[in-house]
């Protein structure tokens, strides 16, 4: 009898470990590999009784998510199996648990190898930080951080104190408590967003390396998050993000995809969620990111916003003179009389980044032609430059806009996929505006007009411009419009 009694049993086991490949096979048809492999391959069945399978994950993380977006599939795919699986249960498991207590379930050693039936290529999640593995993760999924961005070398003016002294105050009181959470910084090109970012990073790494601050930029982001689902590291890289106690994104307008877009903010509640400190950086406030996931914009949106301004006369005149003293200590004797500077502080105005390359222009000539530094020899050298800045800064909102008014459309339909004639030709000249007004690139301005391709916009804009040689009615129309953006 108790042969027989055994016998029941394994082939009960292995009964139960025949129906989780096929639950597992119909997963992979119905979700595909992709999403099979970052949520599922790491799960296997720990236990079924009284009608209950409980399945076991490696992380709170993918219980949280497998429970909120997979329970109830789950609970369908094993109930199509028989009436002996009735519900589904998700718990998390230590390593030790997932070695030795799974395959204890199953009466024999066959039993215990199709239960588990792991998918090629899993990766273990990722250890505590001690590990020499995840710390080399960690370093590997970090930006590189340039070295002269650091506080000290970071010039104060009014336009930028109020994000320094919220970046100080995070830095410094990072080990002791979240200060602001998410703090969000953003300001147009060139107006020291990255540097910023940069030197809270170094700070911390220097005065609490015991802390770990990751600092990415959104493109790094996106391209480690799409290399991790090629080699089958999905998990590692979400564990390691999730371990972490400071996240600073810089380039927040550039991170695209809906699932690259979905990890970050999962990425950011996890963070927000355990009270760790979350810093992002963008050319521009949540809400006018278009194609950013409506969830995103709103997570961002709910900590301290800071705008970085234009820098006025005396912060510009503190950058030049700063750009200066740093050429003249590798180029002996290099130095710019005080009219040249005040031509520069006075026709400069659009960002840190522009005054700095003033300088370094000038440098430059001075060192490769040997002519003294004059006012006339600084007219010539930043003309182009000084065109740039004296032409008003006309933004892609700004455009979308006034072609929405002009035309009776709404913004909605700019950006919407639509393609009726009386929502296509607006959407056309818009983005000719905003080629011709602005110096965003194709990509960037496909990226505005609702994640729109490049070449649609090269299309646009070459359509406009062959019908502007032809249609005087046209061309009056276009150039009323850029009057009503340059007002």
């Amino acid at each position: 009898m108790l042969e027989a009694e055994a016998c029941g049993v394994a082939g009960a086991a292995v009964g139960h470990a025949d129906a989780w490949m096929r639950v597992r096979g119909r997963l992979k048809a119905d979700l595909g590999d992709e999403v099979f492999s970052c949520w599922f391959a790491g799960m296997n069945v720990e236990q079924i009784e009284g009608g209950t399978v409980w399945l076991s994950v490696p992380s709170r993380f993918l219980k949280t998510w497998i429970s909120t977006h997979y329970r109830d599939k789950l609970a369908a795919l094993w109930q199509a199996e028989g009436p002996a699986y009735r519900k589904v249960e998700v718990s998390v498991r230590s390593a030790m648990r997932a070695k030795v207590e799974a395959p204890s379930r199953f009466a024999t050693p066959e039993a215990a190898r199709q239960a588990s039936v792991p998918a090629p290529r899993v990766v273990s999640p990722v250890r505590p930080v001690a590990d020499a593995a995840s710390a080399r993760l960690f370093d590997d999924i970090s930006s590189p951080l340039d070295p002269r961005y650091t506080f000290d070398n970071f010039v104060e003016g009014a336009s930028n104190r109020l994000a320094l002294a919220a970046a100080r105050q995070v830095a410094d009181g990072s080990a002791s408590g979240v200060k602001f959470n998410p703090l969000y910084i953003h300001s147009s090109v060139g107006q020291g967003k990255t540097h910023l970012l940069q030197a809270l990073t170094h700070h911390l790494k220097a005065e609490h390396p015991e802390m770990r601050a990751l600092y990415l930029t959104a493109e790094h982001f996106m391209y480690r998050f799409v290399q991790s689902l090629q080699t089958q590291s999905a998990l590692a890289f979400k564990e390691a993000l999730r371990t972490i106690d400071l996240l600073v994104i810089d380039d927040m307008q550039f991170l695209h995809g809906k699932q690259i877009q979905q990890e970050f903010c999962h990425t950011v509640n996890t963070l927000i969620d355990g009270a760790r400190q979350v810093i992002v950086a963008a050319d521009r406030p949540p809400v006018e990111l278009e194609t950013m996931d409506e969830r995103v914009r709103s997570r961002l949106s709910g900590g301290l916003l800071i705008e970085i301004g234009a820098p006025d006369a005396a912060l510009r005149r503190s950058i030049v003179e700063r750009r200066i003293a740093l050429t003249a200590q590798h180029m002996p004797g290099f130095s710019v009389p005080d009219d040249v500077i005040d031509f520069i502080v006075r026709n400069v105005t659009t960002s840190g980044r522009d005054l700095e390359g003033a300088v370094t222009r000038l440098a430059g000539h001075n060192q490769l032609t040997g002519l003294t530094l004059s006012l006339a020899m600084a007219e010539t050298t930043l003309k182009d430059l000084i065109r740039v800045t004296d032409t008003r800064r006309v933004k892609i909102e700004d455009i979308q806009r006034v072609v929405s008014k002009h035309y009776n459309v709404s913004k909605q339909d700019l950006l919407s996929s639509r393609r009726t004639r009386s929502i296509v030709w607006p959407r056309q000249i818009a983005m000719y505006l905003a080629k011709s007004l602005t110096l965003r690139s194709l990509p960037e301005i496909g990226r505005r007009f609702g994640g729109r391709d490049h070449t649609t916009v090269l299309h646009a804009v070459r359509k406009v411009e062959e019908m502007i040689g032809s249609d005087e009615a046209l061309t009056q129309e276009i150039e009323v419009l850029k009057r009503m953006l340059e007002a």
